[in-house]
């Protein structure tokens, strides 16, 4: 694309976000219909490019078709869905009908996207939607790279900022999906995400194989599950704009499993809903194997989803997830459940997340990352490498003072706080750095030597035996401690005490479950 990639999509989100403002719509009821008209911009193109293409290497005996454009991966559109037709209409002509016939025509041609692309263009009105076409019309043809991509990753990201609440539940923060897909590193497989919402994890993963020259295509299958019937054609649109395919299904994960996922995947990501309550554990009760450590007591979905994650993957699979700090710590039957996961050595790596990183809270979070395959011998004892890992041990890291202030409210990593954070894991398992995105300085100032070390402050090797003198704690505060000459900040104040109050939340709730437990058996026992 010519010119800065952030100066294009700034200035096309803030002519848009005009237009809604000037418009009776709210948010939520404008965000799906021009997500749909960057994706419909984005398969004219491609379209367009495939369409000289192959008229350049026509012998003019065949008439070149649909079958000619699939076989090439490149949606085909037929006349009445391309936007140079819809580009003519005028604002007398019913241009909301037009867009949605065109959407319709699309899918009629292209069976995986029937049913997905939005079909309420009637509700916009005209002067409207001729203004973002003409706005969509104005992004650049000599664009590079992935950039339809990302003007629609941008968008799905700014829409869950004004959405609040609903918004948040299917876009997770790009930072935070780049650093999990960089130190789990999904080469090659089957990549899983039971809680996938608009599929940023699947996005970026293919970024990252494609960066490490591989086509995504050929190295990646993507599956995933979402309840919500919405997000799951967001999901399918953000797949198909950034060329990809997927088999994305729409299920509450907690009941149903489509993919029939235990032991089945190589990676899996995932940002679940934090401290969900009133999930019917009576049904799943005997699921053993999904839910292998058992049910938690509690009226609280987390240990449920880190059953999930952990027993999708294969004997080598590795998982990254995001968890709320209340986790960490847990007492009662989650402790139990904790334990049995780190006695079963897949704990890998623990890293602690600032506050700020998400759209619709403020609270911190932590990353957890699992590995089944670190059961293999370490590098250190079989004299491949400098790494300290071992079937024992768990990396904690400490990234709550690692950041970039986007705005008052919101913070994110930069690409090479990013590399850092995951060059600090590769060293651990005895890996080379990669120093692509300016990483260099900062890996030279804490590991001069590049072999791994405890720093404290920021990252500390713990074994089991470490762990259960903590009392079975995945808290990394615990074990990293504080940087010399480093004192407690106010701001770290206002994190601890806001994790405090998540956890006396929770325990309130336990406690008010009890209560009426122990109301009901009474009863019950006077009334026999």
């Amino acid at each position: 694309m010519s010119g800065n990639h952030s100066d294009v999509e700034k200035r096309l989100w803030d002519a848009a976000d005009e237009l809604r403002a000037n418009s009776k719509l709210k948010s939520s009821e404008y965000s799906v219909p021009v997500l749909g008209l960057i994706f419909l911009r984005y398969a004219d193109q491609k379209f367009s490019e495939m369409e000289k293409t192959l008229a350049a290497a026509s012998t003019g005996r065949r008439k070149i078709g649909k079958t000619d454009y699939q076989a090439k991966g490149v949606l085909y559109l037929p006349e009445p869905a391309r936007f140079s037709t819809l580009l003519r209409l005028t604002e007398g002509d019913n241009i909301g009908k037009a867009i949605n016939d065109a959407m319709k025509a699309i899918e009629e041609e292209n069976e995986d996207l029937k049913g997905v692309l939005p079909r309420t263009y009637t509700s916009l009105e005209n002067a409207t939607l001729v203004e973002l076409l003409k706005l969509l019309a104005s992004i650049p043809m000599d664009i590079e790279g992935d950039a339809f991509g990302r003007i629609y990753e941008y968008f799905l990201g700014k829409f869950a900022m004004s959405e609040g609440q609903k918004g948040g539940e299917f876009f997770t923060p790009t930072a935070i999906v780049k650093l999990i897909v960089e130190v789990i590193e999904p080469f090659h497989g089957r990549i899983y995400d039971p809680a996938c919402g608009s599929g940023g994890m699947f996005v970026q993963s293919a970024r990252f194989v494609e960066n490490h020259k591989k086509n995504p295509s050929a190295e990646i299958m993507v599956y995933g599950q979402e309840k919500t019937a919405e997000t799951v054609r967001l999901c399918k649109m953000n797949l198909a704009v950034h060329g990809l395919s997927g088999d994305i299904r729409e299920a509450n994960s907690y009941y149903e499993d489509l993919h029939h996922a235990p032991g089945r995947f190589d990676f899996l990501m995932a940002n679940p809903p934090f401290n969900v309550d009133r999930v019917n554990k009576e049904r799943i009760k005997d699921d053993k194997d999904r839910f292998p450590f058992g049910m938690p007591s509690v009226d609280n979905g987390n240990y449920l989803w880190i059953q999930l994650f952990y027993s999708s993957l294969n004997d080598t699979g590795r998982a990254g997830f995001v968890m709320a700090n209340s986790a960490a710590d847990a007492r009662g039957s989650e402790l139990g459940i904790r334990k049995q996961l780190i006695q079963s050595h897949a704990g890998d790596v623990i890293i602690a997340i600032g506050s700020n990183f998400f759209y619709t809270v403020t609270l911190p979070c932590t990353l957890w990352f699992l590995d089944k395959g670190k059961q293999a011998p370490p590098p250190s004892l079989s004299g491949r490498g400098s790494g300290v890992r071992a079937p024992d041990t768990v990396l904690f890291l400490d990234a709550r003072h690692i950041y970039r202030q986007i705005d008052r409210a919101h913070r994110d990593f930069t690409p090479e706080q990013i590399e850092f954070l995951a060059n600090i894991v590769r060293l651990y398992r005895g890996e080379k750095p990669e120093i692509t995105n300016g990483s260099n300085a900062l890996v030279a100032e804490k590991f001069p030597e590049l072999r791994y070390a405890d720093v404290a402050g920021l990252c500390k090797v713990a074994t089991l035996k470490d762990i259960e003198n903590q009392g079975w704690s995945l808290n990394p505060g615990r074990y990293v401690g504080v940087a010399p000459g480093d004192a407690v900040s106010d701001e770290d104040f206002k994190e601890r005490l806001e994790v405090l109050n998540e956890e006396l939340e929770s325990l309130n709730d336990q406690a008010r479950g009890l209560e009426e437990a122990i109301a009901h058996n009474v009863a019950e026992i006077l009334n026999a």
